[in-house]
């Protein structure tokens, strides 16, 4: 078939046209905000040659690292090339999107049926979640769409290769973590798309691509070390979120630190990377000496991450709320709430009915039974705490399946430290997608109307 004729091309050209509208529609309309007018702000200073540092409005510049390098590094490069114009920024953000489109169908051709596969790009072409957050000035929606396009990079002839395959998904999964440093925690996933063999050799993989990741950010480490008051791996902003997910007034979202209760001993530190030591500190002394009610804000942020969308909505409401007023943003948390709602239904329904093993089949039931109902409530985050039960029952999991659980389960790990946001539920929604989808139109033995075949394909020549 020609490269041109290809699903996964065809629903890339898709995903492109659909997000180049969007970008053209908001481009003159909505100025970056939230954590993208900080990000501009940096971008514009690094396509200047003057670093990742920040002016005060005393005159003083100093150097910074509360955010993550990766995002405004990018757009340092593009608005030096480009010049410093937020659609520079929503045309990269259009294009990364587009890849996550191709990336569905290519990990579907494996294991799905060529339709599954179809629907898997065409879901995340129109997903409205992944299309309005285009013209944010933000990571979720780029890290998710990369991330993606390294899954199915792992599964292709590259990914294979014992040394340059390792390297490069290394690599790119260092460059996804100064973007967002909890990624680091997918390099096991990687390991198991692209090795092949036992799982040792799969584990052994994956720690080798982790550690390729971990080698690729220790540049920025070493800045850090040099200029700021101490030394930060990725970005000096830990601690202040462990802060906010555990202060005496934290409520599981975000809240300003004043809010959540400063530490006292905090407010005369003043070098950023040292305050957020200071409050990681303060934070994890409040957690020991009270566990109980940090352990009952879990299901606050959880909540917070995945019971709605609303993340573009929000974006585009807050950058100009004359161009995108509360009823198209009451319209499209709608439209965001069916397509959530309709993904966790699927997932949950085809891990119940397509059990690898009839022996489980009474277990699904009684779980998916028990996840059901909230589907239709207020709270979805139980759904995906059962389909995470499920998805950990299955002894094996094929590579869309895999992709799902292991995103969606450091998503979980993550925010039920930290504290949630439904942007934050961005970096999992391709995934989710993927998997709802693969386990559906999973192509099944022959007469088998019970297990599923476990294809492997890419690893079995």
């Amino acid at each position: 078939m020609k490269a041109s004729r290809s699903p996964a091309w065809i629903c890339f050209g898709l995903a492109l046209a659909l997000r180049l509208g969007v970008v053209a529609w908001a481009a003159g309309r909505f100025p970056p905000t939230a954590d993208g007018a900080y990000y501009q702000v940096v971008a514009e200073r690094i396509a200047l040659g003057l670093g990742y540092t920040w002016a005060w409005p005393d005159g003083a510049v100093t150097y910074a690292a509360h955010y993550p390098v990766g995002y405004p590094a990018v757009l340092g490069a593009l608005y030096w090339a480009f010049g410093p114009k937020p659609w520079t920024a929503m045309l990269f953000n259009a294009l990364v999107g587009a890849g996550a489109a191709w990336a569905a169908v290519r990990i579907l051709e494996e294991t799905s049926t060529r339709r599954g596969a179809w629907l898997g790009g065409i879901a995340i072409a129109i997903h409205p979640s992944l299309l309005f957050y285009t013209p944010a000035l933000m990571t979720e929606g780029v890290v998710a769409a990369a991330l993606l396009i390294l899954a199915a990079l792992a599964r292709t002839s590259l990914g294979r290769r014992r040394g340059w395959g390792l390297i490069v998904l290394g690599i790119g999964l260092g460059a996804l973590t100064l973007m967002r440093p909890q990624l680091i925690l997918l390099a096991p996933l990687l390991g198991l798309l692209s090795a092949r063999g036992p799982s040792l050799k799969r584990l052994l993989a994956g720690i080798a691509i982790g550690g390729i990741a971990i080698s690729a950010t220790l540049p920025w480490t070493v800045r850090n070390c040099e200029r700021m008051d101490r030394c930060v791996w990725v970005s000096a902003n830990g601690g202040w979120n462990l802060l906010i997910g555990a202060g005496s007034h934290a409520t599981g979202a975000w809240l300003a630190v004043e809010e959540v209760g400063f530490p006292e001993e905090c407010r005369e530190v003043w070098g950023e990377a040292e305050k957020d030591a200071c409050f990681g500190r303060a934070a994890r002394r409040r957690i020991f000496s009270h566990p109980g009610s940090w352990l009952a804000l879990v299901p606050a942020k959880l909540s917070h991450t995945f019971d709605y969308g609303d993340a573009p909505g929000w974006y585009l409401h807050e950058s100009n709320p004359g161009a995108f007023p509360e009823l198209p943003r009451a319209l499209l948390f709608g439209w965001e709430l069916v397509f959530l709602r309709i993904t966790a239904a699927a997932l949950l329904a085809g891990l119940v009915l397509r059990a690898p093993k009839p022996s489980h089949r009474r277990l699904n039931w009684a779980l998916g039974t028990l996840g059901l109902p909230f589907i239709f409530l207020k709270w979805l985050w139980p759904t995906y705490l059962v389909i995470l039960i499920l998805l950990t029952l299955r002894r094996r999991h094929f590579p869309a399946v895999r992709i799902g659980f292991w995103v969606l389960a450091t998503t979980v790990l993550v925010h039920a430290v930290f504290f949630g946001a439904a942007r934050y539920a961005l970096v999992a929604t391709p995934a989710l997608v993927l998997a709802a989808i693969g386990v559906l139109t999973v192509r099944l033995r022959q007469g088998d109307t019970a297990g599923e075949e476990i294809l492997d394909a890419a690893h079995r020549n």
